[in-house]
């Protein structure tokens, strides 16, 4: 048994997520989360909500709330919709917390006390009718290096150069739009990246658990040579500076910037549960308290990982102290809506608490597992949402349980039936579910999980075909004990299908389960061979039909959601 700790890119306050947030780090997560459970590890799974920044000041003023009630209660929402989309979190934090105020200060001093914290007068942009200073993040204008009308001040998205706000052509206020800018000094700390950078460049040299993806974005940083970054800002909301343990003088209306205090909400949270729970936090985050054995698994989205690996390393790994850090690094491409991004600000896609709204949670889990944007961007457009689900869920899966079992409570009186030798059809099915076995963990051992899905559809397709092979309702007046023996086979793969389908949908693999009456201790990743496998539940078990598990999805609903969210623009 292994301790595997795992986290996902913390979704940001500022309202609910869309499904691109949910497939690019939070539901791989979870997946991963549940196999590893499944298969009997450790597992420590952490996420919290992004809490600090301008971004969350302005939705508070918007909704005119102070950003505290703000925060406290986008928490709870975000918080509701993921458990309703069955997000297995051990716990879901907060960088609001005072334990990540007492650890980000804690870096911050360290930092500072082994010469890599520099105070420094810099020039930063204001905004005279917004009367603030403007986060990078905040300023807008064209790019220095490709001519993108539409840089940030902290980097181009279109060409993915780092950026100062000071460096924009033409720049504006991404709050207001004014123009009426000018640049004042101010004060800052700076942390001093490019005194780490060689350690940087070594420590991901070295690792050994990230796709290549994820290495590129790194070592991109990297080549282009790191830079001293700030990490505090003009604010009141977030983390106080301070210098050994009292407000910092100079910096009293400054607070550590959201990118500095963020990464460090994974610790901090795992403070929380183990607060509330009474575990020990330290021992999966400090090597020097037992984190030495502890296989650390990161998720998120390509926006997130040059922070992931490069910045928050230099935190770790500049503070000379035994923290652990990461193992594998699974980063995703964008899921786009009909080939543009996904927008939490323009509101633009299907969010969370919409998808629910029109189908169940598991429903989204699928598609976004099966076709999510795993090695390469993918579209997400209703017909292809339609076509998918409608094949693999309802026709595949729900096909399979739903003939097998009405037959058998038909003809066996609803009890798993006795009778008959197995044949060339089962031992066919016994080959193909040792193989599909092996390559469904194989694949989620990988983190590949697109394939790990296409497998998992692949051993219901061969449910499929052995009932077509078998045919135990053509025999069922002339040889009794061979339909017993093709129903007896079909409920067992019914089980056995629903016990691998448990990480991507949990609910469905649930009614599924308690239908077929398969005990909780029974339900863990499976192990032996094929022939045992679907020969594993007791002659006379008594089971009963489910509900239609998946609904066919119309043509007359897709019309109705294209209407309401727009297709194809």
């Amino acid at each position: 048994m292994a301790r595997i700790l795992i986290t996902s890119a913390l979704p940001y306050i500022n309202g609910v997520k869309h499904l691109g947030n949910l497939a690019g780090s939070m539901l791989p997560a979870d997946v991963y989360a549940r196999f590893m459970r499944l298969s009997g590890h450790d597992v420590l799974a952490i996420c919290a909500t992004d809490e600090h920044g301008t971004p969350a000041e302005l939705a508070a003023a918007a909704a005119g709330q102070d950003v505290r009630t703000y925060c406290d209660e986008q928490h709870e929402i975000q918080k509701s919709i993921g458990e309703q989309f069955a997000l297995s979190w051990d716990y879901f934090g907060r960088t609001s917390s005072k334990q990540n105020a007492e650890l980000t200060q804690h870096f911050a001093e360290t930092l500072e006390a082994n010469g890599l914290i520099a105070e420094v007068v810099e020039q930063q942009v204001y905004s005279i009718d917004d009367e603030r200073f403007l986060p990078d993040r905040y300023v807008e204008g064209t790019c220095p290096n490709c001519g993108f009308e539409k840089a940030r001040g902290d980097q181009c998205d279109n060409c993915g150069k780092l950026l100062d706000p000071i460096e924009l052509i033409e720049p504006y206020s991404a709050v207001s739009g004014s123009k009426n800018l000018e640049v004042r000094d101010t004060r800052h700390l700076q942390l001093k990246q490019t005194a780490m950078e060689e350690r940087i460049r070594a420590w991901v040299d070295a690792a050994d658990g990230w796709p290549q993806f994820a290495k590129s974005i790194a070592y991109k940083w990297l080549d282009e040579g790191l830079r001293d970054r700030t990490i505090t800002r003009d604010l009141k909301w977030g983390v106080p500076v301070t210098k050994k343990g009292q407000p910092r003088e100079g910096f009293e209306d400054k607070v550590f910037y959201v990118w500095f205090d963020a990464p460090i909400g994974y610790i901090s949270a795992t403070r929380e549960w183990a607060e509330k729970s009474g575990g020990d936090w330290e021992s999966w985050w400090r090597t020097d308290k037992g984190a030495d054995d502890v296989r650390y698994v990161q998720f998120m989205g390509k926006d997130n990982v040059a922070f992931h690996t490069v910045s928050f390393p230099a935190t770790l790994l500049g503070s000379e102290e035994p923290w652990k850090t990461v193992d594998a690094l699974k980063a995703f491409n964008w899921l786009t809506w009909y080939g543009g991004k996904f927008s939490t600000s323009n509101k633009r896609g299907v969010f969370m608490d919409q998808a629910l709204e029109l189908l169940p949670s598991d429903y989204w889990r699928w598609y976004l597992t099966a076709y999510g944007p795993e090695g390469s961007d993918a579209q997400f457009t209703w017909d292809h949402f339609q076509a998918s689900v409608n094949t693999d869920l309802a026709n595949v899966l729900g096909n399979m349980v739903n003939r097998v079992l009405k037959f058998a409570t038909s003809r066996f009186d609803g009890v798993v039936p006795d009778g008959g030798e197995t044949g060339e059809h089962e031992a066919w099915l016994a080959s193909e579910v040792e193989t599909r076995l092996k390559a469904i963990a194989s694949h989620y051992e990988a983190m590949e999980f697109r394939k790990a899905a296409a497998e998992t559809r692949a051993l219901w397709a061969a449910g499929n075909e052995y009932l077509t092979r078998a045919e135990p309702w053509a025999h069922f007046k002339t040889d009794k004990d061979k339909a017993a023996m093709g129903v007896r086979t079909g409920i067992n793969l019914i089980a056995l299908a629903a016990i691998v389908a448990q990480p991507v949908i949990p609910a469905a693999a649930k009614t599924v389960l308690d239908a077929i009456g398969v005990p909780e201790d029974r339900r863990t990743w499976p192990t032996g061979s094929g022939a045992a496998l679907l020969d594993a539940l007791p002659r006379g078990l008594q089971f009963s039909v489910p509900d239609v598990l998946f609904a066919k999805i119309e043509d007359d609903q897709v019309a109705e959601w294209v209407e309401r969210f727009g297709g194809a623009e």
